[in-house]
């Protein structure tokens, strides 16, 4: 959220109570399947998503969160959620107490989370058929449009509804608007909420009262000139171009498009559709929704310049812009490019921006279902950032607003109005606490996708698939990421020949694909998908087996700051009740893995035993993410040949030449990183040399090789994070990547520098030595 008013003043204004937490039973889950489908079909769409009824997740982790968040939404009371609707459209508010937080009638941009819980219970309904959610969806639609009807009586226009006076926005589109209100951020999330209550319920009351208040936001627009409705695009919307393109998707009615398209917000799109990052200093989450409306649209429109916004929005925030587990900003807001280890605090990695980061991944996915790397990095932010969001000592599963990446951080610790507390259950109501709600019902909608003869499995949970269309089930269980394999049986009616493509992740190495017991003959190159063609029997069981290494994620901006992998899992080091004031030196080659039924490691740090475990499960005690790795040496794993970078010979001369080898221990494979400004230069620990192109040469091809640290450009390098595990490392001198020749994968092939052309061999593992 962005507003003139800061969100911390606006939080100490309004207060914040913490409600007593009661606890709702559970209902068996049932297939319910989407009760609307859409007038229009997706242009470009070359994968689809399965409807959220046929996919449910078994016992786990995962589907612990799911229960914790379905106890709360059918606690909560929809009479006090409705307090600020009925006061504002002048209807009694039944005796139903007000409610807190950033839903405290003297809040300005009130009766934002109410589209939240509209939506959480549709898709709640829809994976698991709970009636009770169904219920108050539908109670809360039925007194929204009672406010709705009674606009005149409170003099308000057609269709208006909300928790505030249309003053508000009359005084937005002069831009006199003081009193920090976000008016169209509020709009859209009721629409949102209003649309899934329709597409996963079926409730033609809700649609009305959707076309009604879509109607007003036409009327509304429709009368301002283009440099009008710009200006006021500087205040955050939401995502209105969103909800309006998916409005017009459902209904097929062109009115909703011509709406959309006029919240094209052109002083963001414009410099994305040029691939230029200017995101330092704005406000994150006021801009992710507008990359998921551009993403929409094109899939609306077939214009192409929306998608590009799209993906290379995602692709400089992925690459620049992200911390080790996949959150971004901090302070709500994107720093200059690369600037991570500069921004390690308190306030990073705002909930609600990795949620829509998850949300445009999952919409260029289906533009791209080849990208291997957009799911590597769904599986980092989603595993890593999103599943600890919640606490799981809390019954309703409560969450925390910022992810902290301090040293010494704690979840549920930090500023009152949201830095690091948990939420509760009438008195904060941020919107991070509104799309967790969101999140924790929906965790089971990308795992799977499929067209018409292919499925695509992209996520390692313990889940049943019911492919409907096919009469196929899809049962996969596995114990992941604490296992390295994964068992996927396929029964039902399953004759005839299909495929099944698996994400083979960028962090893993021999990865493995059988057939009930049998090992097949396919290409499993990580960073790619695995495709298995055959004529399936029913009980034929797929296992897949993905082996884990340490690794180390470093800061872009310093090369000896760094978080400590786990195949996809960011590992954090447990320090108890311990302050900590600076980051920890860690020795990255003491970290050892202590039991093969969890992930518990241990490592030295700064002389001392400390022990690591998955972020994720980081609750209850001090953290670290990130450490001070300063003096250990690594490894470079290609990622096209999963060789080791090292020197030809073991040569210590200069213009011994660099290539990729097996690992035999040697001390040519061993690689020191020297921070050198915003770039790294790698010293050999062998030799003492710098990794370096040959007489500085510019050229594709140019030899790589090592020599003296003499200070030239063609010895400093970049690290650019591909949100996968991976990096390019690009020369500073000539702007190429370091690569193998032909893209070789052969033992002894010599390293070459080379144009960005997207292949695995200009791609780099960091593993500790």
């Amino acid at each position: 959220m962005s507003s003139s008013v800061s969100r911390r003043r606006l939080l100490q204004l309004a207060g914040a109570t913490v409600a007593a937490s009661a606890t709702g039973s559970l209902i068996g889950a049932s297939s319910a399947q989407a009760a609307v489908a859409p007038a229009r079909t997706d242009i470009g769409a070359l994968a689809h998503p399965f409807e959220l009824g046929q996919v449910r997740l078994t016992a786990s982790r995962w589907l612990d969160n799911q229960n914790r968040t379905q106890s709360y939404l059918r606690f909560i009371d929809v009479d006090r959620l409705l307090y600020n609707f009925r006061a504002n459209h002048k209807l009694s508010t039944n005796g139903a107490a007000a409610t807190g937080g950033w839903d405290a009638p003297d809040f300005p941009f009130r009766t934002h989370v109410q589209g939240h819980f509209l939506t959480a219970w549709a898709q709640l309904y829809a994976v698991t058929g709970d009636t009770t959610c169904r219920d108050k969806a539908t109670y809360m639609v039925a007194e929204l449009a009672k406010c709705q009807a009674n606009n005149s009586a409170a003099g308000f226009s057609a269709g208006y509804l909300s928790g505030y006076p249309e003053s508000d926005f009359t005084a937005l589109e002069q831009r006199t608007l003081s009193n920090g209100n976000v008016p169209y951020y509020t709009i859209h999330k009721t629409l949102a909420g209003l649309l899934d209550v329709w597409r996963h319920i079926g409730s033609t009351q809700a649609r009305d009262v959707l076309l009604a208040l879509a109607g007003w936001v036409d009327s509304r627009t429709g009368r301002l000139t283009g440099q009008q409705m710009q200006a006021m695009l500087q205040t955050e919307f939401g995502g209105m171009n969103t909800v309006l393109t998916d409005l017009y998707q459902q209904t097929g009615d062109a009115r909703w498009l011509t709406v959309a398209q006029r919240f094209d917000h052109a002083a963001v799109f414009d410099p994305l559709a040029a691939n230029q990052d200017q995101l330092n200093g704005i406000h994150a989450n006021t801009q992710v929704p507008k990359w998921i409306g551009a993403a929409r649209e094109y899939k609306a429109t077939g214009t192409t310049r929306y998608r590009d916004i799209a993906t290379n929005a995602w692709n400089i925030t992925v690459n620049a812009h992200t911390y080790a587990i996949g959150g971004n900003s901090q302070a709500e807001h994107f720093r200059a490019p690369n600037a991570i280890a500069g921004y390690l605090n308190k306030d990073t990695c705002e909930s609600c921006n990795t949620i829509n980061m998850l949300t445009l991944t999952r919409e260029l996915f289906a533009l791209y279902p080849d990208r291997a790397a957009l799911f590597d990095y769904y599986e980092r932010a989603w595993l890593n950032q999103m599943i600890g969001q919640q606490n799981p000592a809390d019954a309703h599963g409560h969450v925390t607003y910022f992810t902290s990446l301090n040293p010494g951080g704690r979840r549920g610790v930090g500023p009152a109005w949201g830095g690091g507390t948990w939420s509760t259950d009438y008195g904060t109501f941020w919107c991070c606490q509104g799309t967790g709600l969101e999140m924790h019902t929906r965790l089971m909608d990308s795992i799977y996708f499929r067209n018409d003869t292919t499925l695509t499995v992209n996520m390692f949970v313990p889940s049943v698939l019911t492919w409907t269309e096919r009469g196929i089930t899809v049962t996969q269980t596995t114990t992941f990421p604490v296992s390295d394999t994964t068992t996927l049986q396929v029964t039902g009616s399953v004759s005839g020949t299909w495929a099944m493509r698996i994400r083979i992740p960028s962090w893993t190495t021999g990865a493995t694909v059988s057939v009930n017991g049998v090992a097949q003959n396919i290409t499993t190159t990580p960073g790619s998908y695995a495709t298995l063609n055959r004529s399936w029997t029913s009980g034929d069981t797929v296992t897949v087996r993905l082996p884990m290494r340490i690794g180390i994620r470093p800061a872009n901006d310093n090369a000896n700051v760094a978080a400590i992998t786990y195949g996809p899992v960011v590992l954090a080091g447990n320090y108890g009740d311990t302050s900590l004031s600076s980051l920890p030196s860690l020795t990255t080659s003491s970290v050892k893995r202590t039991s093969s039924s969890s992930l518990a490691f241990t490592a030295t740090s700064s002389g001392s035993t400390v022990n690591l475990g998955p972020f994720y499960d980081a609750h209850g005690f001090n953290y670290t993410v990130y450490w001070n790795t300063t003096g250990n040496s690594v490894r470079l794993v290609n990622a096209g040949s999963g060789l080791l970078l090292g020197i030809q010979n073991m040569s210590t001369d200069n213009g011994g030449r660099a290539l990729q080898w097996t690992d035999n221990g040697t001390a040519d494979h061993n690689w020191e990183m020297i921070t050198d400004g915003n770039a790294v230069r790698f010293r050999n620990a062998n030799s003492g040399k710098v990794l370096g192109v040959l007489n500085m040469d510019t050229a594709d091809g140019a030899i790589v090789l090592q020599w003296d640290d003499n200070g030239t450009a063609d010895h400093k390098w970049t690290l650019l994070d591909q949100g996968d595990g991976t990096y390019k490392v690009r020369n500073v001198n000539s702007g190429k990547l370091l690569a193998i020749a032909g893209s070789s994968t052969a033992v002894g092939a010599f390293a070459v520098q080379d144009a960005d052309d997207g292949t695995a061999d200009n791609r780099w593992r960091i593993v500790p030595n």
